[in-house]
């Protein structure tokens, strides 16, 4: 039979009063044990994995995150225990903002037993779109504190709407103080294991230094005395290959080989296509660059420059990775040779420069004075048969560049290559003035790597001042009927010379005056637009509807047109004769205005 009265109310009262000391017994103990094992963890993100797991077990509640202050002050998820949601760990929450807000501005522990109608908080609409997603309700949060400064928060949530309690509210804030020294820690230990590895780094790095800094000097003296010796390219190679090893060679801006210097051996037609590769890639950027091969070799290569020059590249092939300090000899070792090449291109410039004054004084129209004679014998240039003339067009190079290149190429033939007029210009003795051209144009073509028109005259007697004029001008008519790369001879444009000889100038005015002269009158006096129509009307083979979408005018329009050339040129203009003779004139009238029109950056 059950108890009743006073005395039984009384040992209710001490059973519920033995059972609530006994929980908080079991609380502290396992408050205690939790943070015994948090203090005994060293990594960062192992630790906020162990204190989320633990709050989780000691609070009872649904789910528990942890978010710290990242630099720009917003409370971002670190780690959670019972989440369902992927997306939740995405959190990340403005200043100010949310119950964590609150938590970190008072640095004080805060709950909402409904976070969803908790209006007094000021809400962030991107977290609020992950609650429903996890069914947050009841939420709870604590300030995780190092010293006086809030660092994150620690928050623990139910999923059912309910208040937090005193108890579990100071349960949760010990734990979280224990929580916050055990991630300090791990912070202090992170950084000083961070700062130890970076000493012992230094301080290998500090050994290596003083034996590259000591071989480096041996190299610097050495590229010294080679530049003061006048040395070779030959020489900084094997200078290299002593100190580095491996293969070491040396190619000039046409990717010719100047030398090769071997302490091991390897297989010459390996790794051409990674070469190859690697030299766009090194002149790209103008650093050394490397990679390792599919046949084991590693490969280094850097651009030679100097001056905003490009002169080739330098390389190294061995089967050790190169280490910082070989790159640095290398990228060294490529600016001694840059500014060896630049002695010797000035030197070579000085010898250009005097057959450039020589090629200028044989193109006056003056008689040869016998110093000039001497000049050109004594570069073994026998002026008396120089009876070609070349001229280079290629808008992609300036013609200094194109000059350098005709220099080269003049010597093998005992010509004189130099700038005459704003045009790259050469004189040469040759059987053949349009395989001269087509020769030249491969030449250049692979050289200088962009389209080209290399043009070609045999002179007649002296004219060498005529040849120019003709060569530049039927470059001009070459352009006007669309080429842009290719090498020829002016006899191979013989039809065009009505256009670009300068000596049919008078022919080619009364051609065009006794074919169009009525429709470029009228279109003088009118500002009308006739001889444009009737060329875009046989560029058109007479297609009407073409021909109006070309010029933009509607169909009528054109038709008034077309009536109104009858009416200047005859009903009989449009006949297989006149046509043919109206057309001829129409496109020679075109080429004679692309002909007279100056080029770019050029003497006329």
């Amino acid at each position: 039979m059950a108890r009743t009265g006073p005395g039984a109310a009384d040992a209710t009262g001490d059973g519920e009063l033995a059972s609530y000391r006994l929980r908080r017994e079991r609380e502290l103990s396992s408050l205690y044990q939790t943070a015994r094992s948090l203090t005994a963890l060293g990594e960062v993100d192992e630790v906020l994995r162990s204190i989320v797991r633990h709050a989780h077990e000691l609070i009872g509640c649904d789910f528990v995150y942890l978010s710290l202050l990242d630099a720009e002050g917003y409370l971002t998820l670190r780690a959670s225990a019972g989440t369902i949601s992927p997306e939740f760990s995405s959190a990340r929450v403005p200043p100010g903002l949310g119950l964590g807000g609150r938590v970190i501005e008072s640095r004080a522990p805060y709950w909402v037993s409904n976070y969803r109608e908790a209006h007094a908080l000021p809400h962030d609409p991107e977290f609020d779109l992950l609650v429903p997603r996890e069914g947050l309700m009841a939420l709870l949060g604590v300030p995780l504190m190092a010293g006086d400064q809030a660092i994150g928060a620690l928050f623990a949530a139910d999923r059912t709407e309910r208040p937090f309690e005193k108890d579990e509210v100071a349960l949760f804030r010990a734990f979280a103080d224990h929580a916050a020294v055990a991630l300090d820690n791990a912070r202090l230990y992170e950084a000083s294991r961070v700062s130890l590895q970076r000493l012992t780094e230094a301080y290998r790095t500090i050994e290596a230094q003083v034996a590259t800094m000591e071989r480096a000097a041996a190299v610097h003296e050495a590229l010294t005395h080679v530049v003061l010796t006048g040395g070779s390219p030959g020489d900084i190679a094997q200078l290299l290959v002593e100190h580095l090893r491996g293969t070491v060679a040396v190619e000039d801006r046409d990717d010719r080989v100047l030398a090769v210097r071997c302490a091991e051996e390897r297989d010459e037609d390996a790794g051409q296509d990674l070469a190859r590769e690697l030299r766009e890639e090194a002149r790209r950027t103008g650093r050394c660059v490397s990679a390792h091969g599919t046949d084991g070799a590693f490969r280094s290569v850097v651009a030679v420059r100097a001056g905003g020059s490009h002169f080739g590249f330098l390389s190294l092939t061995r089967h050790a990775a190169p280490e910082p300090a070989d790159i640095r000899m290398l990228e060294r070792s490529a600016q001694i040779m840059g500014l060896l090449s630049l002695m010797r291109d000035a030197r070579v410039e000085a010898e250009e420069r005097v057959r450039g004054e020589l090629l200028m004084e044989l193109m006056s129209r003056s008689a040869l004075h016998p110093a000039q004679r001497d000049r050109a014998r004594a570069r073994g240039v026998d002026v008396d048969h120089l009876d070609v003339l070349v001229v280079v067009d290629c808008p992609g190079r300036p013609a200094g560049e194109i000059v350098r290149r005709l220099t080269s190429l003049s010597r093998e033939s005992s010509g004189l290559a130099g700038e005459y007029l704003g045009r790259a210009t050469m004189l040469l003795r040759a059987d053949d003035a349009e395989e001269t051209a087509r020769t030249l144009h491969r030449a250049l073509r692979h050289t200088l790597g962009v389209p080209a028109l290399v043009v070609a005259d045999r002179i007649a007697g002296q004219e060498r001042s005529r040849s120019f004029t003709l060569t530049q001008r039927c470059i001009k008519v070459m352009r006007a009927l669309g080429e842009h790369d290719r090498g020829a001879g002016t006899s191979q444009y013989g039809m065009y010379a009505l256009v670009f000889d300068p000596e049919r100038a008078d022919d080619l005015d009364r051609f065009l005056a006794d074919s169009l002269g009525a429709l470029l009158e009228y279109d003088r006096r009118r500002a009308t637009d006739l001889v444009a129509t009737a060329a875009a009307y046989f560029a058109h083979s007479g297609n009407l509807s073409r021909t109006a979408r070309s010029l933009h005018v509607h169909l009528n329009t054109l038709l008034k047109r077309l009536d109104r050339i009858g009416v200047l040129l005859g009903e009989d203009w449009r006949t297989p004769d006149s046509a043919l003779r109206l057309h001829l004139a129409l496109r020679l009238h075109e080429l004679k205005a692309a002909v007279d029109r100056p080029a770019p950056g050029t003497a006329g």
